[in-house]
């Protein structure tokens, strides 16, 4: 496939995850929320994880910023539900080396995060990439510090 044709292959992939987010509306219910922003571009965040036996069982991300951020937040939703948080948190960690190229992303299916590949190309927009990433990465930690690894009581 011509480079060309690969970029734009990409740039649909991205566009439709900025279109058409995956698991976009709020959990009724949820074990954990967290909010992750970018200061720098503005791009805002939330990720609401249902975790039960150790699963995440169900996720949600909503927010504003650019289609970047957003449609790598719409990735990770399809990528992360119904996976251990051992597998998350090597997901997590994986893709985050991936965007500062401490590894590739061939050593790994990981499905639509190839169409982010590109954006290592401009390191300004790496935060945009990583913002869902980092937020779910804090929502396991806010999980696993709560007593018995359930949150007694999280707001909407």
């Amino acid at each position: 496939m011509a480079l060309e044709a690969l970029d734009d292959l990409y740039r649909e992939v991205i566009l439709d995850h900025f279109k058409n987010p995956r698991h976009h509306e709020p959990l009724t219910v949820h074990d954990v929320e967290e909010e992750g922003f970018n200061p720098l571009c503005g791009d805002q965040l939330f990720v609401q994880l249902k975790i039960e036996q150790g699963v995440i069982q169900d996720i949600a991300s909503w927010g504003k910023g650019c289609s970047i951020s957003q449609a790598s937040a719409s990735i990770l939703t399809e990528i992360l539900k119904g996976k251990k948080i051992e597998a998350v948190e090597r997901d997590i960690q994986f893709f985050k080396d991936v965007m500062n190229r401490r590894s590739d992303l061939d050593q790994q299916d990981m499905g639509d995060l190839e169409a982010l590949v590109g954006v290592r190309n401009f390191p300004v927009r790496i935060k945009c990439a990583l913002l869902g990433w980092t937020t779910v990465e804090a929502a396991l930690k806010q999980f696993k510090q709560v007593e018995g690894g359930r949150c007694k009581k999280i707001q909407s």
